[in-house]
């Protein structure tokens, strides 16, 4: 068959994506990890293009020739030495490369657009999506993977990178349904269980989802990986309620157990350790941080070490630790997930902080507190004293950018206010650089503003 070589090229650059993604990711390579990438792209694009083109051709023949009743009901009428199977078959697989290409693309930060346009990548969303969905439903070995990304993109990275605005529940409808599609197929895998938990999570159920998290522990018990990330989740959904022993409990364990980021996991620990009132133990874990710092060039850990570092030098209070937890599920946009008796507990928590060094980060998680709350003018108000907040450029730098990106968002919640929210916006984008976070937010206000023209065509 003619197609059969593109074919397996691009069922070998599947096995690239991940390495050559992560290559491309590094600052410094980012022109060596494109261009292996482009190849990639080419032959995923090169292989979607032929199967579309002998799909058409197939889908002719069948129109133009009349056809037995026992032919009509064959399908394995060749066309061009390809059968109607096979087809539907390779286009499965190769869309599921296709579709992650484009769903990668689309949510690449503004700073490396430039590069991505040289190098000739597109990047269509529903392109994506559609090519995912399409290869999660058909026979080829990819299908499950498929079906996983989707599931992942719908319940993590939509939420997390915000990229419906303040809708934090935007796909879950979608993720519902992959589930209740999958569920007979898969009725005790715990992948499925994790992501059950997701959503229960992100609809404020946090019983529910640490109930499914648990589940989904017990049934990886063979599986280290997956019960890491069912260990993470359950920290999670600990902090959330403010149950900082259990949180304490799960993040230890991933300190000991896990390979992935034992400094972000030492931090974490250590916070919720404090926030629990051991203070002692809290201090001898922030001293771990540093040691356990790997990965110079990852932003997660320069964070932890960073914030491990003040409080190594300066003896940690339990306010502080309390602040620093509410900071990290303010960062991982996990605050939309809390219910409204433990954020009136968190705004509470926060203006027990009466240090001055922190005060435009207090303001800061003030500001998104009372916008979960749904107090939009108590959130302004605070969002704009943190904007203002010139201590902060020493000792949280990212706190001015967040700042007028928030502020910049419940702007364009309102007609009269739209233009300056957009300013906001911009200023967040332009006028800050070098903190932490800062391709995490450059995502989210690329989502803001694609979102903005769609409303507003410019």
């Amino acid at each position: 068959m003619i197609y059969s070589c593109p074919f397996r090229g691009a069922c070998r650059k599947s096995c690239r994506v991940g390495p050559e993604s992560c290559v491309f990711c590094r600052t410094e390579a980012y022109i060596k990890g494109g261009w292996i990438l482009r190849k990639a792209w080419k032959i995923y694009n090169k292989c979607y293009v032929d199967i579309n083109a002998l799909q058409e051709l197939y889908q002719k023949k069948l129109t133009e020739e009349p056809l037995s009743s026992d032919a009509a009901n064959d399908n394995h009428i060749v066309a061009e030495g390809v059968t109607e199977e096979s087809l539907n078959r390779l286009k499965g697989a190769v869309s599921f490369g296709y579709g992650l290409f484009h769903l990668c693309i689309s949510m690449v930060p503004p700073n490396l657009l430039k590069i991505i346009n040289l190098l000739g990548f597109p990047g269509d969303r529903l392109q994506g999506l559609s090519s995912l969905t399409y290869a999660s439903e058909s026979k080829d070995m990819k299908a499950p993977l498929a079906t996983l990304a989707l599931l992942w993109y719908h319940t993590v990275v939509r939420p997390f990178f915000a990229l419906d605005g303040s809708d934090s529940k935007a796909g879950l409808d979608e993720a519902k349904e992959i589930l209740l599609k999958k569920e007979a197929a898969y009725p005790n895998s715990s992948l499925f269980m994790f992501f059950k938990g997701r959503i229960q999570r992100l609809e404020c159920q946090i019983n529910s989802a640490l109930t499914s998290f648990h589940t989904a522990l017990e049934l990886a018990i063979d599986q280290r990986e997956i019960q890491h990330v069912c260990l993470y989740e359950i920290g999670w959904c600990s902090m959330i309620e403010l149950n900082f022993k259990d949180a304490f409990d799960s993040f230890e364990r991933l300190k000991n157990e896990s390979r992935w980021s034992q400094c972000y996991y030492a931090y974490l620990t250590a916070v919720c350790q404090g926030a629990t009132g051991d203070m002692d133990g809290a201090q001898l874990v922030f001293k771990e941080v540093q040691k356990l710092f790997k990965r110079k060039n990852n932003q997660i850990e320069q964070f932890s070490v960073k914030k491990a570092e003040r409080f190594r030098k300066q003896t940690p209070t339990r306010a502080l630790c309390v602040l620093a937890s509410i900071e990290v599920l303010y960062l991982w946009k996990a605050l939309p997930n809390c219910s409204f008796p433990n954020l009136q507990r968190m705004s509470q928590a926060c203006h027990e902080v009466d240090d001055p060094s922190v005060t435009g980060l207090k303001h800061l998680l003030l500001g998104a507190i009372h916008k979960c709350l749904g107090n939009s003018e108590d959130a302004v108000q605070f969002f704009q004293r943190a904007a203002k907040d010139e201590l902060c450029r020493q000792n949280n730098l990212y706190v001015q950018p967040y700042a007028c990106y928030e502020l910049g968002c419940l702007l364009l919640g309102r007609p009269e206010t739209v233009g300056r929210g957009r300013t906001l916006l911009l200023q967040a984008k332009e006028d800050f650089s070098g903190y932490d976070f800062e391709n995490r937010l450059h995502v989210r206000i690329h989502a803001a503003l694609a979102s903005l023209r769609e409303l507003v065509p410019q």
